[in-house]
């Protein structure tokens, strides 16, 4: 990884949709020198898509929770079992496995306090194995480089 390769990517994680003659005045190589890069860098997966930043609120996720998960078994198969299950809850925007008291920490997007109720209740709470959840509601979203 180069320093031009860098400046490539910092540019593209800024604006993901910046034209390719854009970014090759940018960067200060020459368009056809900038695609193969970007195209080099797509095909070895440095860069693994673009997508859409979508406001929270118009997709009903104007609440974000961060819960700690704690599990009552630590074998292999019963991260599995629940891995599993958070790939499949639409709410779990992200789940990481985590060194520590718990678990699992998730961040979890819903429309309204009511909703992350239910979820905890019906879904997160219904999961086998499931020993103790912990939830942290944001008041505040402060700093977020995603968006």
């Amino acid at each position: 990884m180069d320093k031009i390769n860098k400046r490539i990517l910092l540019a593209l994680e800024q604006d993901g949709r910046i034209s390719n003659s854009e970014l090759a005045d940018k960067i200060g190589l020459s368009a056809s020198a900038c695609l193969r890069r970007v195209q080099e860098l797509e095909r070895t997966g440095v860069i693994k898509g673009y997508r859409a930043i979508i406001d929270d609120k118009v997709m009903d996720r104007g609440l974000t929770v961060f819960a700690t998960v704690a599990l009552s078994d630590h074998q292999k198969k019963s991260q599995r079992q629940f891995e599993k299950a958070m790939l499949k809850a639409e709410q779990v925007r992200e789940c990481h496995n985590v060194t520590g008291s718990f678990e699992y920490i998730l961040r979890i997007e819903v429309a309204d306090l009511q909703t992350y109720k239910n979820f905890h209740t019906d879904v997160l709470g219904t999961v086998p194995l499931v020993n103790g959840i912990t939830s942290y509601i944001s008041m505040e979203k402060v700093k977020d480089e995603r968006s």
